[in-house]
């Protein structure tokens, strides 16, 4: 609940900050206030898609989804910005081509970027604070050898690959048996653990770099594959900062 609280806080006070910005621009409060709202998508798309990509892509790959995403998120926070210029000055009784003039530095991409790029980067490190101050204890639910299992997802400490299937393992040292491929188990245990090798997911807050080639986690040594080494590094030592 606190958590929530404090994430809608920040929004509100980043529309806030945004308007107060756009008020130099001869809009009046309500209409920058509205206006702001434009980069409100963009800036939480920003937020959330940039790390799964520097977690999840490599080399080449990476710097086109992250071009994607900023194209993206800049596409749309001009669409929205047209169209509440559109809605203003169409209130004001103008029409034409004056409907799609709007102040030089809403049409300056830098502007743009450099305002998304400040909420995004603000809310990701209030997000990384959040993580610190309110562990989650998030629980997930599955079934193993036909019998739903339900776990708190800091309890366990990595999944394994099995060719059809996968095991879980657990902090008191259960392991319970899943049909679903590893890959779909990354996606729904989410930004707490991360990928080392083709076969292995393990618990980033129980995880350390042992050598390169292995993660040291519960006295378990797991093999990091070359694929996977440079993510892995910087991942963990940013965690254990």
């Amino acid at each position: 609940m606190k958590k929530g609280i404090i994430i809608v806080a920040y929004w509100l006070a980043a529309i806030i900050l945004t308007a107060l910005i756009l008020t130099s621009l001869d809009y009046g409060l309500w209409q920058a206030a509205l206006l702001s709202l434009s980069f409100l998508p963009a800036a939480m798309a920003l937020s959330f898609f940039l790390p799964k990509v520097e977690r999840s892509s490599q080399g080449r790959q990476r710097v086109l989804d992250t071009l994607y995403i900023i194209l993206g998120v800049m596409i749309m926070t001009f669409f929205f910005i047209y169209l509440w210029q559109w809605l203003f000055i169409s209130m004001d009784g103008l029409s034409g081509w004056e409907k799609w003039s709007i102040p030089a530095m809403l049409g300056n991409p830098v502007f743009i970027a450099a305002i998304l790029a400040i909420l995004a980067y603000g809310y990701y490190l209030l997000a990384k604070w959040l993580k610190i101050k309110y562990p989650s204890a998030s629980h997930i639910t599955f079934t193993s050898d036909y019998k739903k299992v339900s776990l708190i997802m800091d309890d366990i400490l990595y999944v394994e690959s099995h060719d059809s299937e996968v095991w879980i393992i657990t902090r008191n040292g259960q392991r319970y048996r899943n049909r679903n491929g590893i890959t779909q188990w990354e996606n729904l245990l989410g930004s707490g653990f991360l990928r080392v090798h083709r076969s292995f997911l393990v618990n980033i807050a129980h995880a350390t770099l042992s050598t390169p080639d292995i993660v040291s986690i519960c006295g378990q040594s797991i093999p990091v594959s070359r694929k996977y080494k440079d993510i892995v590094r910087t991942v963990l030592a940013e965690s254990q900062r």
